[in-house]
């Protein structure tokens, strides 16, 4: 088994991509829930700010309102001082009904500032004290004497009076001034705070998305997108693609069962090659049987059979003339079925190969071939048996069918052995267009070729000829090599 496959992460296996992805989704809302509640905070103190300083600004209507009704008070007396006319006492009393209900609103606006609910307070006592003091003589003033009427008239002590209630007026509306502007300078804190938190919530904001994303790319993209390349090598016939373990949770999951299965896929494979070079090599060895059975035996008694059709021959008196032809003619046949059988054994297993090895088979297929052969072989004296066989059944299916189909005038066979491979190469002339599962044959050789580990391709566009290149894995036995350059017509 591939050491990736079985090694078991120490640590970090329980720990899911999801309840990561969770982590990372939590720390992304901190930032931007903590920049929302300060923003909330903020834009509440701003509201009660601007409450606040609207009813600052009804304290000082109303103030000024009641201030109002104060110096009526004063105007109304002293024109009735001048004029002695009624109709001042009856805007005096309109002022007097008038008074209670603007310091009672004047107090309501207050209640929630002790000092200016004080003043106020103080305020309507002075006014009603002062209403209190005049109110009677000035109801009564239009029918009484002249005595009675000048004693309703404001002395200066009264006027002294009057004024300490202006006065008091004054300074609540002056207080409630100085409080508005403490409340718009504090107003800036919780905008600072609100334009703070927005910046901070942003950059935390862009911070975390960035290192979530990150984190995503990091610990789920690149090993998804590794393990994708390494399953892209697989299904190209790569049987050692392995992904590095190294994510965690479900991505590691991923990596170590794409490993896993890359591992049985190999064994697999190599259990396949294996049992196809088995078949490979039973299959040769039973052609090699046949042909030497057909060669020691067969072929053997039909040789001494001709001897002896021969010896039969040259015995035949010289006037049995039709007798002698017809043991002639009988030698002839047998001739010709000798020569159908050597034929035969030579397709089943060519015993030339057996003996003599790759090179001296490729010669005598070159010479047997009805196209003009250009051969040029450089290889060992011996290779692996299989691989000789292989190499000679590729050469012979290229040349068979370049003779049937290609319409060629020539063909290049070139044999190389480089750094434990055999390389083959049957390049012709002809007029191209062959498929690869067009025959049995091309079919059969790709079998045998992958069965002991090489690679057959076919190239062969239209009108520009047909190459098949094969590579097959070479362990010489033998020293040395021998090079071959001949062509054959």
């Amino acid at each position: 088994m591939h050491p990736l496959a079985s090694r078991t992460r120490k640590s970090g296996g329980n720990r899911g991509v999801v309840r990561r992805l969770i982590v990372a989704s939590s720390l992304l809302v901190l930032p931007i829930g903590t920049a929302f509640a300060i923003l909330l905070h903020s834009v509440v103190d701003l509201r009660t700010i601007h409450q606040l300083a609207q009813q600052s600004e009804e304290v000082r209507t109303v103030a000024n309102q009641a201030e109002q009704q104060v110096l009526n008070f004063e105007t109304d007396l002293h024109s009735y001082a001048l004029t002695r006319q009624p109709r001042y006492v009856k805007r005096w009393q309109n002022s007097v009904a008038a008074f209670p209900k603007e310091a009672d609103k004047l107090k309501s606006l207050t209640a929630k500032s002790p000092g200016q609910l004080a003043r106020a307070e103080w305020i309507q006592n002075m006014c009603t004290a002062y209403i209190k003091d005049y109110s009677t003589s000035l109801a009564n003033a239009a029918g009484h004497d002249r005595s009675v009427r000048e004693r309703s008239v404001p002395s200066g002590e009264d006027d002294r009076r009057f004024q300490v209630i202006l006065d008091g007026f004054h300074d609540l509306v002056a207080t409630e001034q100085t409080m508005a502007k403490e409340r718009e300078a504090h107003a800036a804190t919780p905008t600072d705070q609100a334009v703070a938190a927005t910046i901070a919530g942003l950059t935390g904001s862009v911070v975390t998305t960035i290192g979530v994303a990150g984190y995503v790319i990091r610990a789920i993209v690149d090993p998804v997108r590794r393990t994708a390349a390494m399953a892209d090598q697989l299904a190209n016939g790569d049987l050692t693609a392995r992904t590095p373990e190294t994510a965690v949770g479900e991505i590691g999951l991923l990596e170590r069962s794409f490993n896993r299965m890359a591992d049985s896929l190999e064994q697999g494979h190599a259990e396949l090659s294996t049992s196809r070079s088995r078949i490979l090599a039973a299959t040769d060895q039973a052609r090699r049987s046949i042909e030497r059975d057909l060669h020691d035996g067969t072929q053997q008694r039909l040789v001494a059979l001709l001897l002896e059709l021969q010896v039969a021959e040259n015995t035949v008196p010289a006037g049995q003339r039709e007798l002698r032809a017809s043991i002639s003619r009988a030698a002839e046949s047998l001739k010709g079925v000798l020569d159908d059988l050597h034929e035969l054994s030579r397709g089943i297993h060519p015993a030339v190969l057996t003996r003599g090895g790759l090179a001296p088979a490729l010669r005598a297929l070159a010479r047997r071939s009805p196209v003009p052969v250009e051969l040029d072989v450089d290889v060992p004296r011996r290779l692996p048996e299989p691989i000789e066989v292989a190499a000679y059944y590729v050469v012979s299916e290229a040349l068979t069918n370049t003779a049937k189909h290609a319409h060629a005038s020539c063909v290049h066979v070139r044999a190389r052995t480089g750094p434990g491979v055999l390389c083959l190469s049957v390049h012709d002339d002809g007029v191209g267009g062959a498929a690869m599962g067009s025959g049995s044959g091309l079919v059969g050789l790709t079998d045998r070729v992958r069965a002991l580990g090489g690679t057959l391709a076919l190239h062969s566009p239209e009108g520009a000829g047909t190459t098949l290149r094969a590579r097959l894995p070479s362990a010489v036995t033998g020293q040395g090599s021998v090079h071959h350059r001949t062509v054959t017509r």
